[in-house]
Order: C-alpha cells, then sequence, then structure tokens
C-alpha cells in the first residue's frame, strides 16, 4: 500500500466528494470532524480515511442528514448509518463513492464486490447507465483537475472494460439474430481509443437480437469503405469522445456520407461528446445525445 496515494489536499477531497474547499474548512473547525497533518510550509493534507470518511458524510448529507449531528458518530456509527440508508434508491451514488476509493487504491476485490452487490437488484445495464456512465464522467472531471492520476484511469476502465467483455460473451451465447437482414458495424474513428461507451452499445445491440460487426478503435476510413463491398443495408454506429476534432467534424461527416453511405439504405449514428459539434445537417447521418437514444433509434 505504501505506493497507493495516502494524502490528499483539500481540493482533492473537494473533487473527489463535490463537498466545496470552503465548506470543508467549515466543518473541520466547527465540528472537528478531521485532524489533518501539515506540510513544513504549513498546508493541510489529509489522509485515506480521512477522505472515505469525507465521502460517507457527503452520502449522508445528500440524503438530509445535518452536519451537526453526523458529526457527533464515531467512524463505526458512521459506517452503520451509512449502511442503513444504503438502499434500491440511493445504491447508485454509494457505488459511485466506493468505486473512487477502489480506483485510488488499486483495489479490484472493492470494484469486484460491489459490482456483484450492485448485481443483486441490477441487470447490467442499468449497472452500467446508473453507476458507470455517471462514475466516468466524473472521472473525466477528475483527471482534468488534477484530482487523479492517468494511471487510476486506466486502472478502473479496465476493470469496467473487463465485465462488458464477460456480458458481451453471456449473451452471445444466448440469444437468436433478429429476423431481417440489417448488419450493424460499430467503430471508433481513427485515433479515437475510449471504447467502454461503444462496447456497452454493442452489448445492447446483442441484447436486442441484433447481428453486429465489432471493429473496435481508431479504425481507418479506408477499411469502413472496404466493408460495404461485403455487405449491403449497413447500420454505422459511432462514438465519438474526443475525435474527429472540432474543425474537422464536418470534413469527416461529409466524406463518410459521400464515400460510405452511397447506398440509401445505409446511416451513422453517433453519440458522445464531439458529436454535440456537429453542426451540418446530414441525410443519412443523425446525432444522440444519449446512449439510450442511439440504441432506440436502430
Amino acid at each position: 500500500m505504501n505506493k497507493v496515494k495516502q494524502q490528499f489536499s483539500i481540493k482533492d477531497l473537494e473533487n473527489l466528494s463535490g463537498i466545496k474547499a470552503h465548506t470543508i474548512r467549515i466543518w473541520e473547525k466547527r465540528y472537528q470532524i478531521f485532524n489533518p497533518n501539515r506540510t513544513e510550509t504549513n498546508i493541510r493534507f489529509y489522509s485515506l480515511d480521512e477522505l472515505q470518511k469525507l465521502l460517507n458524510i457527503s452520502f449522508l448529507n445528500g440524503y438530509g442528514y445535518k452536519i451537526s449531528r453526523v458529526a457527533e458518530y464515531s467512524e463505526l456509527e458512521l459506517n452503520k448509518l451509512v449502511k442503513q440508508v444504503y438502499s434500491e434508491k440511493t445504491n447508485a451514488i454509494f457505488s459511485i463513492n466506493v468505486l473512487k476509493l477502489a480506483m485510488l487504491n488499486f483495489d479490484a476485490v472493492l470494484f469486484n464486490e460491489t459490482h456483484n452487490e450492485l448485481s443483486k437488484t441490477k441487470s447490467f445495464s442499468q449497472i452500467f447507465l446508473q453507476v458507470y456512465t455517471p462514475f466516468l464522467r466524473e472521472i473525466g472531471v477528475l483527471w482534468q483537475t488534477s484530482a487523479i492520476k492517468p494511471i487510476h484511469e486506466h486502472f478502473i476502465c479496465y476493470l469496467i472494460y473487463q465485465k462488458l467483455i464477460e456480458n458481451i460473451s453471456l449473451i452471445q451465447t444466448e440469444k437468436q439474430l433478429v429476423e431481417n437482414d440489417t448488419t450493424v458495424v460499430l467503430f471508433l474513428p481513427e485515433n479515437e481509443v475510449h471504447e467502454i461507451s461503444l462496447m456497452f452499445i454493442n452489448y445492447q445491440l446483442i441484447n436486442k437480437g441484433y447481428r453486429t460487426i465489432y471493429l473496435g478503435s481508431s479504425v481507418p476510413f479506408k477499411d469502413l469503405e472496404e466493408i460495404n463491398k461485403f455487405y449491403d443495408n449497413i447500420q454505422f454506429v459511432s462514438y465519438f469522445t474526443v475525435m474527429p476534432y472540432v474543425s474537422e467534424l464536418d470534413d469527416y461527416l461529409s466524406n463518410f456520407e459521400k464515400n460510405i453511405l452511397q447506398n440509401n439504405s445505409c446511416k451513422l449514428y453517433v453519440s458522445g461528446n464531439q458529436s454535440k459539434n456537429i453542426t451540418s445537417k446530414y441525410q443519412s447521418i443523425f446525432k444522440f445525445d444519449t446512449i439510450e437514444d442511439l440504441i432506440s433509434s436502430i
């Protein structure tokens, strides 16, 4: 454990818990909920245990428990209260906090325990949409604010990736193809490597009985042209997280429509952060704000 991050600045606590640094200072002074150490230059730093305590307090505070009451509890009492409040209604928020700790500690066992506990009351689709999707959004913010390192993101994303692989493999042995001639080709554009959301779309489509061809990340344009030679009535699906760049987005889509969607029955469905920057209207290209909307449209 000596290589795991054990010390956190007050800004780290703010980013990880959602509680403003100013509020944390007030709680610390008024209720003595923390006892931070200080650097030689008198800057506060907090332990991993204190981070966990703040995450628990944040969870309870969000459901109406006043800090003046919570501050009186011992660590054991606090953990017991959190478990009492934990319910079908609130377990997504609680689980996200636990996943943060699993990420910071590189703790695969805690991640799997959390996933298994969620599986008792939720389907895999519900876990992904209600827990993993908001958690991944938070990771993006935490990375941008330097509260976590890229290695934390890589670690936790790979664990989610593993769950996707497991569940895709499971349903591929159970599902029958729908009785139509539609082929769904899933891909990410060149230099786009954020694959988790596309994999979940693939999972959902297989679960609905569609024949899918999953090409994965960073697929060259010429390879997408080539697949048209093998299938008719292709529905292309992609997820633009950071690529193509905004300045290149309309050119990419114009070329896609002209060179790949020349058959009027072929379409491209796009979601993801970069899709919000699509400004032009296309005859055969459709953008969606959410994964759920995209899947329901195919």
